[in-house]
């Protein structure tokens, strides 16, 4: 083997080890908008009522007024008639640049890191979340993508 060849498969790949195992290889978002659908309680944080409100041309009073429900004493996006987010619209996210911590965070949740149960649930609303991982490979994954994001918030 010549001295600068990679011996690593690509992301994807099924021959690559369990300690190979990326994020990538167990999600890969299919823009389909399926986690945009349902009553699930997109909760948003003052941060991010701030930065879409903006982002629409509202306040932050009159946004959460006009664009979400309250979950019991929190606000989450609202969904349309379609059952869909508000946002989603003509299969695309109009508020994506600024879309709420839990929208960019899906499906690294650190409820799976919990309960790598919940990766599996999560798989039946969700295509692009691959179920051919074990446990132990899904939480090492998403344990990963979770610190990593603190690390940056």
């Amino acid at each position: 083997m010549p001295s600068d060849a990679n011996p690593k498969t690509a992301p994807g790949d099924p021959k690559r080890s369990a300690l190979e195992k990326s994020p990538e290889d167990i999600f890969e978002c299919r823009q389909c908008g399926e986690c945009c659908n349902g009553y699930g309680g997109t909760y948003i944080t003052p941060k991010d009522i701030a930065a879409i409100a903006e982002f629409i041309g509202s306040d932050p009073d009159r946004f959460v007024t006009e664009y979400c429900q309250m979950s019991g004493s929190r606000p989450v996006l609202a969904v349309g008639e379609n059952g869909y987010c508000l946002f989603w619209k003509n299969k695309i996210c109009t508020i994506h640049p600024v879309k709420p911590r839990m929208c960019r965070a899906w499906p690294f949740l650190e409820s799976v890191v919990a309960d790598p149960n919940n990766w599996r649930i999560m798989s039946s609303m969700c295509p692009g979340i691959r179920t051919d991982a074990s446990n132990a490979e899904i939480i090492r994954c998403v344990r990963r993508v979770v610190e990593s994001r603190r690390e940056t918030e």
